[in-house]
């Protein structure tokens, strides 16, 4: 398997990965008064980062239809 296909299946899975850990961090700043605003912004540095994962598989061409057939 080359370089671009392996990363036009593990990209989607990163990008979905870091954005429930994004959503988990604002879950728990809202819950927190010491370190809200550290989760809060570690969340937007995931989001950041799906942007730029994002860029780089539209790059690659998309996410594979059939990752694993």
């Amino acid at each position: 398997m080359d370089e671009s296909t392996k990363l036009r299946m593990l990209l989607p899975h990163w990008i979905e990965h870091n954005g429930e850990h994004a959503e988990e961090f604002k879950e728990y700043a809202a819950q927190s008064a010491d370190v809200g605003d550290q989760l809060m912004a570690a969340a937007t540095f995931l989001e950041e980062a799906n942007a730029r994962l994002g860029e780089a598989l539209e790059k690659l061409g998309g996410p594979l239809e059939h990752p694993h057939a």
